[in-house]
């Protein structure tokens, strides 16, 4: 759905710590780790040394443990950890499954239902396309309440990929130099801080990305089959050989530029929108000043999210494009060359946003509904 797993919002996986302000007491938690190390390292004097308790040996510092175990708690219990949060994320993944499937059927433009005649705000008569709820009672309507969940199985094994990669990298390259940042650095400091943890973040997601989006186009292609009631594919494993077969090894990776792209802008915009928010906008003085910095992050995800959402509509239809289906051929799409086409070409027709609200669908003026 968003531009955070491959459906999930970014600011939602967890990773690009780059809100200044979110670490305010690092500084203070990383100087007194450091302290107690200098203390471990040197000997106590003799008469401090007592038979019946010695003293314990040096600790190692939150940060490296964390650095150690790749972020998800200490080395004993990782696997443990990771594990649930492979489990944590396919629950998630599972419940919201239904709502991206509605999204991407609307995505395609796939309207099997007429639009109802309702009014706005200022009273003028307007069409209204059915809603997430009404399309999801005609999908029950048409598969069965089981049929929410098409496409499901592909989705949840690109999500766990996905949740395993990021794990594994955070222990192949410790974010052991990273800083979190402080309220006590100066704006230049910050910034670098910054720019650091959200290159960090960047190259972990491109990387997850690219391994999990194979499986992420055969989602959208199951799901798609609704359209025109296809089974062309059925399971992961024989939809691996049909795209291998009909479209080589590229064919597992169209539409990753656009989603790629999406993810890149993503991140840097909301990391360095919530920080100078944060550096130039809240003032210290202000009591509830630490409480509005730990949210600036989230409300900047949302934010930026809306504006790179036709980033995540081009890699969708990219997907499913010119592979079979109907969803993906002509009337309901042309065949497109390039990623560029497939966004020139709905920016010329005003539906770079088509799907991004499931609830209030006003019928564009270039619909071919009309009132009567």
């Amino acid at each position: 759905m968003g531009a955070l797993d491959p459906e999930v919002a970014p600011w939602a996986r967890g990773g690009a710590a780059g809100m200044a302000g979110a670490g305010a007491g690092a500084g203070a938690r990383g100087g007194a780790a450091a302290g107690v190390e200098a203390r471990a390292r040197d000997p106590p004097p003799a008469h401090r040394v007592h038979p019946r308790h010695p003293r314990p040996a040096a600790q190692p510092s939150a940060r490296r443990m964390d650095a150690a175990s790749g972020g998800l708690g200490s080395g004993d219990n990782a696997p443990t950890t990771e594990a649930l949060f492979v489990a944590l994320g396919a629950g998630v993944t599972a419940l919201s499954h239904p709502l991206l499937y509605v999204k991407l059927l609307i995505q395609v433009g796939h309207e099997p239902m007429p639009p109802t005649i309702g009014t706005n705000v200022l009273g003028r008569k307007v069409l209204y396309l059915p809603s997430f709820f009404t399309y999801a009672k005609y999908i029950v309507q048409v598969d069965g309440k089981i049929g929410l969940f098409r496409g499901l199985s592909p989705r949840l094994m690109s999500n766990a990929l996905s949740t395993v990669t990021r794990g594994s990298m955070k222990k192949v390259f410790p974010p052991d130099e990273i800083e979190q940042v402080s309220n006590k650095d100066d704006m230049k400091t910050s910034l670098k801080k910054v720019v650091k943890e959200t290159s960090y973040e960047m190259m972990m997601q491109c990387v997850s990305r690219m391994l999990a989006h194979p499986l992420h186009v055969i989602s959208m292609r199951c799901m798609v089959q609704f359209v025109g009631r296809e089974a062309k594919y059925s399971g992961v494993l024989s939809s691996i050989g049909k795209i291998f077969k009909e479209e080589g090894l590229l064919g597992f990776f169209v539409g990753l530029i656009p989603h790629l792209l999406g993810d890149v802008v993503f991140l840097w915009g909301c990391n360095l929108l919530a920080h100078f928010i944060n550096a130039y906008l809240v003032d210290d003085s202000f009591s509830q000043a630490l409480a509005i910095r730990s949210y600036t992050k989230f409300v900047m995800g949302i934010a930026v999210s809306m504006l790179t959402y036709p980033f995540l509509l081009v890699g969708d239809l990219m997907a499913v494009n010119n592979c079979g289906l109907q969803a993906g051929l002509p009337p309901y799409s042309p065949v497109f060359k390039s990623w560029i086409h497939c966004w020139k070409y709905l920016s010329v027709q005003g539906q770079l946003f088509r799907g991004s609200s499931l609830l209030f669908r006003r019928v564009s003026s270039g619909s071919c509904f009309a009132l009567e």
